[in-house]
């Protein structure tokens, strides 16, 4: 189904002068609600300053999905989802087993060997913030915040605020998407 990009992600993008990439995350804190978008290749070539038609487009998926418990927010320690124009800038897990625990994106042990509430598990996309003064740079720098999409070990909490300002996602939902989306993958993150 065609879908149109959002005008703030679209203005973001002609601002720092960013392309769009191939595949995009959106993220709904609201509706607490991420979905993944594919460009057409024609779209994909448009530069910045022009405009990107409605349609160009479609969903691939849509996923339930936990942001923050503390809110939406920018700034460092307050343990809220920052807002904004991100990429993924690395991956965590790959190689590893559904369930394995990450620490300082390091496997630490497994899920099911002892650590059913793993605060991260199975894979991590790290995001760094491309807007700088909102979410790149001093203290509201999305990448020294460690602010990830990953997985977690007890999943009953998603469709609800919950995280510590990260995007928490199912592990059926994540494993597919770690391994098709590229580091530079463009994610969108609005209120």
């Amino acid at each position: 189904m065609p879908q149109s990009l959002p005008a703030g992600m679209i203005q973001a993008c002609r601002r720092l002068g960013i392309r769009l990439t191939r595949h995009l995350l959106l993220v709904r804190v609201q509706t607490q609600q991420m979905e993944w978008l594919e460009l057409d290749p024609a779209a994909q070539a448009i530069p910045t300053h022009r405009p990107v038609l409605p349609g160009t487009a479609r969903r691939r998926m849509r996923y339930r999905i936990s942001t923050s418990r503390f809110g939406i927010g920018q700034v460092m320690d307050t343990n809220r989802t920052p807002l904004g124009l991100h990429r993924i800038a690395h991956k965590a897990g790959g190689g590893w087993p559904v369930g394995v625990v990450l620490v300082n994106r390091e496997p630490v042990g497994l899920t099911w060997q002892g650590q059913p509430q793993a605060a991260i598990a199975h894979r991590v996309l790290w995001l760094e913030g491309l807007e700088p003064g909102w979410n790149r740079g001093g203290n509201v720098d999305t990448l020294e915040r460690c602010i990830y999409v990953h997985g977690v070990g007890n999943e009953l909490t998603l469709g609800r605020p919950a995280s510590r300002g990260c995007v928490h996602l199912a592990a059926r939902d994540l494993m597919p998407l770690y391994d098709r989306l590229a580091v530079g993958t463009l994610v969108w993150i609005s209120d």
